[in-house]
């Protein structure tokens, strides 16, 4: 509905005037209730039977007066179809009522409308996209950019504006619950992928919101919102990257981290979020506060008083826009802005880039509709063929190999299997904690999951291959609730009593009787497919997802023991990982037949897992976060100095199982050695060339991604001993050769010296290139000449790449 209503003599109405101009016209014409409302959210219906934030069912937040809202406006409608089950068109009618309803009232701004986007549209119906996991293995930027405009096609079908991703934050410690939301514990990698995200989503019109800025996921012990103890030469080499890389990509928006970092709340640091965010990185978009983080500093975090006071620190600090709802930007802001104990320009600072995003958004304009394109569509499907399509394709990429002895894999056609493992059928078993099923959906049993998804039996039986199977569930995966959900409906199907109605020891019996069934299977087998992992889940309704942190990293519950019981057998045992984080698998790696990992690769990831199994496509994902070894469960990824790697001085070995970058091929390229065509000569404020050639002598289709790691042997600082710089992913046709050419600049080898700043540094530095972190083909040395440079925003993240056939 167009506001024919309103005078295009406003000049903030006016689509033809200057964004500014816009905005300093319609600023004056706002009363103080009306600002204040533009700068929270109003999170209709949300759903007392889940939890979907931290905290959330203790929050004190007051209900929204409708009345209220109609008469001040609001900012932002907070998830409309990310709450509960909501029949698409109708939501999607339901919003557009809404909207001309404020669009009708008081000055008539319309809301902007966000949702979750991680793994897809976060609504009920909308394709489920693998995990940032899967980004990471897959390597390809140019896929991930395909995936965020896909999911932002779909947002803008449904009247969304602005979706809360992508997550940045860096893997530091693997037990940390969210690890399953990373794309890796590299930066490089996160703001590769990341950033090509950022420009599929914007590319539609959608309004990236980066995430979790800045240190979250170096929370101590991996426990979730705990403390962060980092210096500011890990905040600035690890951390912050990704985030200025997604910013170079066209990101519009900005969510804090939850964390306080060495002892000051990231939602009350002017700091990162005025400072660094908006006076060195040149940000000029809005910054919303992740879900509660404004009460946060007066409850948990206690540097504010009182609810106004929390508001007043988190405006000074940079926070535009309260989420979910009004809390502290609501009664208590304007109680504090009356009794002036708030400057009214901190209010009219964050309301200018509300109200600019607004515009740019065509919110203001005189002509703007509310209806949503669903409502005019003949077919308003969100889970489309070519949405399922790209989820295929991405989870086939990044399907990772990770042991294949005697080459157990590919399955051979009629093959007599068993499939055993509690993740082996179940359908949402690749969903990650922020899809729909398993972010709302677990709250509503009796609502159908949304999307057709097979689970990873149902893939083998119906694989062309022909495959004789049987199956047996083993044991489920512990303390969840829908492992208990599982356990007792097959309990009630078998006329038994419910597994959650026995005590510890009938519950332990209960278990050896169904590992005994799993072994039995097993026997009978020619290969026994075990399909282990975690139940995705929201704080504790898990074992892997927000909230649901770990305190080892061994199998959940009593997976490692029927792991045990299977190889026991004698039968050949492949493992197929279904997990948001990587295992400790060193007890039992060496007596698997094959192991393959698949990091949540949502609703076609059992398909491509049996594409993987049968052969049918060449696995092609490599590892974006290593799996630790026997004993090694703390924190540590491939980026350490000397002294972080393996040493006589400690009893502890950090050396991974499968490193960073692993994964096997059933026909790898064959790599010719490396070079540096042009010499080794380095300028500090230039490039270096590196030629890699591939060739493929198989008769099957391979990829192979050509990672480059910077060896530094000496710095002002302790270094990483390697550190990834470049990663292209080759495709290779059979009989094809090809050469990667990269033009690596000197910007890449930067690093954060004793001073603070940035710096290149000439002199002597290696190039390992490589399969993985620990597979290195070739050592190149180079040498960086010329003056040192301070590099700063503007530097150079990417090689130049170039690829010549034959």
């Amino acid at each position: 509905m167009a506001m024919e209503n309103i005078a295009v003599a406003d000049l903030w109405r006016d689509s033809t005037a200057p964004t500014a101009d816009r905005v300093k016209d319609l600023i004056p014409r706002m009363s103080t209730r009306q600002k204040v409302a533009q700068l929270y959210g109003v999170w209709v219906g949300a759903d007392a039977s889940g939890q979907v934030a931290p905290f959330q069912h203790s929050s004190e937040s007051p209900a929204a007066d409708w009345s209220d809202v109609l008469r001040d406006g609001v900012g932002q409608l907070t998830r409309p179809f990310g709450t509960v089950p909501v029949d698409p068109v109708a939501g999607a009618r339901a919003i557009a009522n809404t909207q001309r309803d404020l669009a009708g009232a008081g000055l008539g701004i319309p809301a902007l409308v966000h949702e979750e986007c991680l793994t897809g549209l976060g609504a009920w119906q909308a394709t489920i996209f693998p995990s940032p996991l899967c980004w990471g293995a897959s390597f390809d930027p140019e896929l991930i950019r395909q995936v965020g405009e896909r999911i932002g096609l779909t947002m803008r079908r449904l009247g969304v504006h602005q979706g809360l991703a992508p997550v940045l934050d860096v893997a530091r410690d693997l037990r940390w619950g969210r690890v399953e939301e990373l794309i890796a514990e590299d930066p490089y990698l996160v703001g590769t992928l990341g950033a090509a995200y950022v420009q599929g989503l914007e590319s539609t019109g959608i309004v990236a919101t980066l995430k979790h800025f800045a240190g979250y996921s170096a929370s101590r012990a991996g426990r979730n919102l705990a403390p962060v103890s980092i210096g500011p030469r890990e905040m600035a080499d690890v951390i912050l990257p990704p985030f200025e890389m997604a910013l170079r990509a066209g990101a519009r928006s900005v969510m804090n981290s939850y964390s306080d970092n060495d002892g000051v709340p990231v939602a009350g640091d002017p700091t990162l979020l005025t400072d660094l965010l908006r006076g060195t990185y040149g940000f000029t978009g809005t910054v919303v506060s992740d879900y509660f983080a404004v009460v946060f500093l007066h409850r948990l975090h206690r540097t504010a008083g009182s609810k106004g006071q929390a508001a007043a620190q988190a405006l000074a600090a940079g926070i535009d826009v309260e989420l979910p709802t009004l809390d502290c930007f609501g009664a208590p802001l304007i109680a504090a802005l009356e009794a002036g104990e708030v400057d009214m320009a901190l209010v009219d600072r964050a309301l200018e880039r509300v109200l600019v995003q607004k515009c740019e958004l065509g919110l203001l304009d005189a002509d703007w509709s509310a209806e949503p394109p669903i409502l005019s569509e003949t077919d308003p499907r969100l889970d489309d063929e070519e949405s399922r399509a790209l989820a295929k394709r991405l989870a086939q990429r990044a399907i990772v190999l990770l042991r294949n002895e005697n080459s157990a894999l590919p399955l051979t056609p009629g093959k007599r299997l068993a499939v055993v493992g509690p993740r082996a059928h179940v359908a949402d078993a690749a969903f990650g904690c922020y899809s729909f099923p398993r972010h709302i959906g677990v709250h509503h049993p009796d609502v159908a999951l949304g999307v057709e998804a097979r689970t990873v039996l149902e893939a083998l039986q119906a694989d062309p291959a022909g495959y004789r199977i049987t199956y047996a569930q083993g044991c489920p995966v512990p303390d969840t609730e829908s492992s208990v959900r599982l356990r007792t409906e097959r309990a009630s199907a078998e006329g038994a009593t419910p597994a959650d109605a026995l005590d510890d020891e009938a519950l332990q019996l209960l278990g050896d009787q169904r590992i005994a069934e799993a072994v039995a299977a097993a026997r009978e087998a020619e290969v026994c497919v075990a399909v282990l992992g975690d139940v995705s889940g929201l704080f504790g309704n898990g074992t892997s997802g927000e909230g649901c942190d770990a305190s080892d990293l061994r199998l959940p519950g009593r997976q490692g023991e029927l792991l045990e019981a299977l190889l026991a057998t004698g039968t050949p045992v492949v493992l197929v990982l279904l997990v948001g984080r990587p295992y400790e698998l060193s007890r039992y790696a060496d007596r698997l037949a094959a192991v393959v990992c698949g990091f949540l690769p949502g609703e076609e990831g059992a398909n491509a897992l049996a594409d993987v199994l049968s052969g049918r496509v060449d696995p092609a994902g490599r590892l974006p976060v290593g799996f630790p070894a026997e004993g090694a469960n703390q924190p540590s990824t491939y980026l350490s100095a000397t002294l972080g790697l393996r040493s006589d001085v400690s009893t502890v070995d950090p050396t991974p199982l499968y490193p960073f970058g692993h994964g096997l091929s059933y026909n790898p390229a064959v790599w010719t050695d490396p070079v540096l065509p042009e010499g080794r000569t380095w300028p500090t404020d230039g490039t270096l060339r590196l030629a890699v050639t591939l060739r493929n002598d198989g008769a099957s289709a391979t990829s192979e991604v050509v990672q480059v790691y910077l060896h530094d042997p000496q710095a002002e600082v302790a270094r990483p001993v390697q550190q990834l710089i470049a990663a292209p992913r080759v495709d290779l046709e059979p009989g094809t050769t090809r050469t990667v050419i990269l033009d690596l600049p000197a910007d890449t080898t930067s690093y954060t010296g004793r001073a603070g700043r940035r710096i290149v540094e000439p002199g002597e530095v290696e190039l390992w290139v490589g399969a993985s972190s620990r597979d290195i083909r070739a050592r190149l040395a180079a040498r960086l000449v010329g003056p040192p440079r301070e590099v700063g925003f503007d530097r150079a993240f990417q090689p130049e790449v170039s690829v010549v056939e034959g």
